[in-house]
């Protein structure tokens, strides 16, 4: 049971990771023109994207400095993302192990 809420945690964060690396692709397709909001399918995919990771940003954006137009929040979340996936499971998992969990 441990082990795979652990791997659940995993698959999730990994999916958060590549929402958040969408939303970054797209957001400089519809800044240089490439994509457009009219289209329906874009409109209601970029306010998906928003409307999942705009809880996850708002903390970080109330922290750090204003930049202009360079908004630094999704490169913090990924890095977070980054220390979660490894170290954090990794500890996790040998915690379950050493307790007999797993």
């Amino acid at each position: 049971m441990y082990l795979m809420f652990l791997q659940i945690l995993s698959i999730l964060l990994n999916i958060l990771w590549w929402i958040i690396i969408v939303q970054f692709v797209m957001s400089w397709l519809i800044a240089f023109n490439v994509i457009n909001t009219h289209n329906d399918f874009v409109r209601q995919l970029w306010y998906f994207l928003e409307r999942i990771t705009e809880p996850l940003y708002r903390p970080f954006r109330r922290i750090l400095p204003d930049f202009g137009g360079l908004d630094l929040a999704p490169m913090v979340v990924l890095i977070l993302l980054v220390i979660l996936q490894g170290p954090v499971i990794s500890y996790l998992y040998q915690l379950g192990v050493n307790s007999g969990a797993i």
